[in-house]
């Protein structure tokens, strides 16, 4: 086993052969090294992927300077309907393997499904997806998220997200709800409680 404490992780979803976002998944992968290893090369991410022909699945790419291993998982959705916000000063800017911090955070909740952690004042994200709200015209998701998510990228490239400080008393204000990750994509939770 590689110790996971400072290596890095990218999810990509591969579904009945196709790959998704790759682009994005290439970017962040790019900038993680370069910031964190200042490695000026680049991982070719499209080469190294196999993606199984049929089903859904998690593709799982353990990586710092170079690639330490490429798991294909198949994929079944959590089912999220309780959440509560939770206050913490967690540090996630990057999207490492060692999720212990976040795993914690989550443990020490009862009876809730997913956390959002608030973070100076401002809500940010749950524990394995970037957040969404809805005021009727736009979608808005916090300004400062734990971690900049591939498909939160696309969407705000596409026009579709739009970035916005949202705190936990303003949520009353919006009409619905969505989590988004690359597995999921971006999903409205329709029968859901948010607990403040």
């Amino acid at each position: 086993m590689h110790d996971t404490s400072t290596l890095l992780l990218e999810t990509i979803k591969i579904e009945d052969g196709g790959v998704f976002n790759l682009s994005y998944h290439q970017a962040r992968c790019n900038e993680s090294r370069k910031a964190l290893f200042h490695s000026t090369d680049r991982l070719d991410l499209s080469s190294l992927i196999q993606a199984p022909p049929k089903g859904l699945y998690r593709c799982r790419i353990l990586y710092d300077e170079k690639i330490h291993s490429i798991e294909y998982i198949p994929y079944s959705p959590k089912e999220i309907h309780k959440l509560k916000i939770i206050t913490s000063d967690i540090i996630y800017n990057y999207k490492y393997a060692n999720r212990e911090e976040l795993n914690t955070l989550l443990q020490k909740q009862y009876d809730t499904d997913e956390i959002i952690i608030e973070k100076e004042g401002y809500l940010a994200d749950t524990t394995i997806a970037n957040i969404a709200f809805y005021d009727g015209k736009q979608w808005f998701t916090p300004e400062k998220p734990l971690l900049k998510g591939t498909m939160r990228a696309k969407l705000l490239d596409e026009g579709f997200l739009h970035t916005r400080k949202i705190k936990k008393e303003e949520i009353s204000v919006y009409t619905h709800f969505a989590l988004m990750n690359a597995m999921i994509g971006f999903k409205i939770l329709n029968n859901f409680t948010i607990k403040i």
